[in-house]
């Protein structure tokens, strides 16, 4: 084992990126000596803080990486790495390109993912069906490994120490609450709960917990001081810390609750309990939060919309199903919530 490098590919997006650090801990873990640079872009980085024997590769794709010539230069500064084996966890035209400049040097073993799409393709059609469980997608990072010859067991997966708490000062959080985190917006409105129904779920919550709620950008920032000011247990988060700083205080959280998005997974890295609700996606295409129970994603009630889901990203619409998740009642979302925290509805 002593001298293999294993060259991994991931530039995007952050909860994709985010799937792979229990699979690289696992690896780690496994084969304690194996080296890894990870190639991936530069806000990512501090995803990997906690792993052992790893180094980064953040490419420039907006600059000296940028078209074809970039990707050569790419392919020729990765080669001075010397690495022994690449695996492509992304599979897209630029790792594709870069895994063919990398194969005349035959000793550098190549394995890409398998994303399962004609299988995905099959459940997001738009007819009714019966939903039968994709493998999920860490498993098919760890089948790259495998194909490399490191094999590995996620079963074997141990969290990492929670790391330390970052100064929430600015946030006034209430120590002696337990602290929800919420994050109520997705890349695409059709796997987003509808705002006026979490804003029941926020302001039920407040009342005997501390809500954080987690953004991104201007406007979504804008919208949750609305409801931070609206509310005395609730603090937004959004834009306060750097990325690092902000994992470190998702790592604290009792519990977030988050749509089919990145800070499910975020969360789940570091053993938080993680309440997913989901639109016109479905756990059933292997997007789940790591290591999260089955009973801990909601979904739309399938009798009304048998035929969801219909996309595998949440980037497709369907003629009538844009209130599908108005089927996900408040009190619902709140009652789990409850339950996860050892608490009920009074």
């Amino acid at each position: 084992m002593k001298g293999k490098h294993i060259l991994v590919f991931r530039f995007s997006a952050l909860g994709d990126v985010a799937m792979c650090v229990p699979v690289l801990r696992c690896l780690l873990q496994t084969y304690p000596e194996l080296q890894i640079t990870i190639v991936t872009r530069k806000r990512f980085v501090p995803l990997f803080e906690t792993l052992p024997n790893v180094q980064f590769f953040t490419p420039d794709f907006m600059g000296e990486h940028k078209g074809i010539a970039g990707l050569y230069r790419l392919f020729k500064s990765l080669k001075k790495l010397r690495p022994t084996a690449i695996a492509d966890l992304h599979q897209v035209l630029r790792t594709q390109l870069l895994m063919l400049y990398f194969r005349p040097l035959f000793w550098i073993k190549q394995a890409l993912i398998n994303k399962g799409r004609a299988e995905k393709k099959r459940l997001t059609r738009q007819k009714p069906k019966t939903l039968v469980p994709l493998l999920p997608q860490v498993h098919r990072y760890a089948q790259v490994f495998e194909k490399l010859g490191f094999p590995l067991s996620l079963s074997a997966h141990e969290f990492p120490p929670r790391p330390i708490c970052p100064n929430t000062e600015a946030l006034q959080l209430a120590e002696n609450r337990k602290w929800i985190g919420i994050a109520p917006f997705a890349a695409h409105t059709n796997k987003q709960y509808p705002l006026d129904l979490m804003q029941q779920v926020v302001a039920f919550l407040q009342q005997e917990h501390q809500v954080i709620l987690f953004g991104f950008g201007k406007e979504e920032h804008a919208q949750l001081d609305v409801w931070a000011n609206a509310y005395k247990h609730v603090a937004n988060a959004t834009g306060i810390y750097a990325f690092a700083a902000e994992l470190r205080l998702i790592a604290q959280l009792d519990l977030m609750i988050s749509m089919d998005s990145a800070n499910g997974h975020l969360a789940a890295n570091y053993n938080v309990p993680v309440l997913t609700l989901w639109g016109n996606t479905h756990p059933c295409l292997g997007f789940a939060p790591f290591e999260q129970p089955q009973k801990n994603s909601l979904t739309p009630d399938l009798t009304a919309y048998p035929l969801l889901p219909t996309s595998v990203y949440g980037n497709k619409k369907v003629k009538g199903y844009q209130d599908a998740m108005r089927s996900i009642a408040p009190k619902t979302v709140i009652e789990f919530a409850l339950e996860v925290l050892g608490g009920k509805m009074p």
